[in-house]
């Protein structure tokens, strides 16, 4: 790809062929329906800036579905799999078409001109090996035999796999877990915010305590699927800017229930982390059609900034304000949805909970 030794490449939605992008830049649509949120394309073939901003798109589309180097054990993961350290869209993309694309995140895949469906590899029922979990969880290379066991799909899930801190796909009892590490801050910041957003009534991931090579870690059941995959926010911008409306206009129409709720809760464990590549939609595969935002998840920045009764900047927001100033629109616009008590042993000190009930009592205080 890299020298230029490639004529096309198809994306694939299941078995349905979406779009071929060609070598020198155009493209054919297939399935507009189906057509990744976040990838524009122009299928004016006469026109040579439309052409090179069709190659730009698809690469860089193809770059998403691969991890970056800020990803600890990132190099690890890379060096196992012999490929360099992807720097540009064009080298990450590169390793992305190696491994067909495939993500843990939805149904797409990538094809070249070969005989190969997606029944024969995709990762939700093909993904059947755990050894390169000890590189991406913790990264420990490869052993020469280990190395010989490894196929393609054994490897891709992680490759795809968005964010910073250490994580790998296990697969237990015919089920795909989500094993996180780092810092052991994090691990219990996860794990304890978990336990308070049980106590509210929003959807959310669960996370509970493991152990992996003698590291606490904490683990969460996959909820993506052969039916259902996630779009994230910063996909959905992508569309939103080529379609004339915004980010907020879709989660008005979808699922603003939950859009309040999640800053309700990002406020009341003080999570600072919530970019917009971890929140956004839920899709039907059966006509990628938005079904509602998926469940809350990510937490391992939480309690971060715990020590003023505002909070930080809120990041989910059309304008700019605290994310006391969400929190309590939020309040107001769907209730506070407490349903079980939050418990103070739950807490790793006393100051930790007198915070917590702090910012809830002045939710409570903004109940109508």
């Amino acid at each position: 790809m890299g020298n230029n030794d490639w004529y096309s490449y198809t994306i694939m939605h299941k078995d349905t062929e979406v779009v071929t992008v060609y070598s020198d830049g155009a493209c054919e649509i297939h399935n507009l329906d189906f057509m990744p949120y976040n990838l524009y394309l122009i299928t004016d073939k006469d026109d040579i800036r439309s052409r090179m901003n069709n190659l730009d798109n698809f690469y860089h589309w193809c770059a998403s579905r691969v991890l970056t180097l800020d990803r600890k054990y990132a190099k690890e993961i890379l060096n196992s799999i012999g490929m360099k350290q992807a720097v540009s869209d064009r080298d990450r993309a590169e390793i992305a078409i190696t491994y067909h694309g495939l993500s843990m995140t939805d149904v797409y895949w990538i094809k070249a001109d070969e005989d190969i469906s997606f029944d024969a590899i995709n990762l939700y029922e093909h993904s059947l090996s755990n050894a390169f979990v000890d590189v991406s969880l913790c990264g420990k290379q490869l052993t020469a035999d280990n190395s010989e066991l490894i196929g393609k799909e054994d490897v891709a899930g992680d490759i795809g796999t968005m964010g910073v801190a250490p994580k790998a796909w296990v697969r237990e009892n015919g089920n795909f877990y989500l094993y996180k590490d780092g810092d052991i801050r994090d691990v219990d910041a996860e794990l304890l915010a978990s336990k308070i957003i049980d106590c509210f009534d929003i959807e959310h991931v669960q996370y509970f305590e493991g152990e992996y090579d003698n590291n606490k870690v904490s683990i969460c059941k996959i909820f993506t699927s052969l039916n259902y995959s996630i779009v994230p926010i910063e996909h959905i911008e992508i569309y939103c800017a080529n379609n004339d409306m915004t980010v907020f206009d879709l989660v008005s129409q979808y699922d603003s229930y939950s859009y309040h709720m999640m800053n309700i809760v990002d406020y009341l464990v003080g999570n600072t982390d919530r970019h917009w590549g971890n929140w956004g939609f839920l899709v039907d595969n059966s006509n990628n059609k938005i079904a509602k935002l998926f469940p809350l998840m990510d937490f391992n920045k939480a309690f971060n900034s715990y020590n003023t009764i505002d909070g930080v900047k809120c990041q989910t927001t059309p304008k700019t304000m605290s994310q006391l100033e969400a929190a309590v629109e939020a309040v107001k616009a769907v209730g506070l949805n407490q349903i079980h008590e939050v418990k103070k042993e739950w807490f790793g000190s006393e100051e930790q909970y007198n915070m917590f009930c702090r910012r809830l009592n002045v939710l409570n205080q903004n109940l109508i």
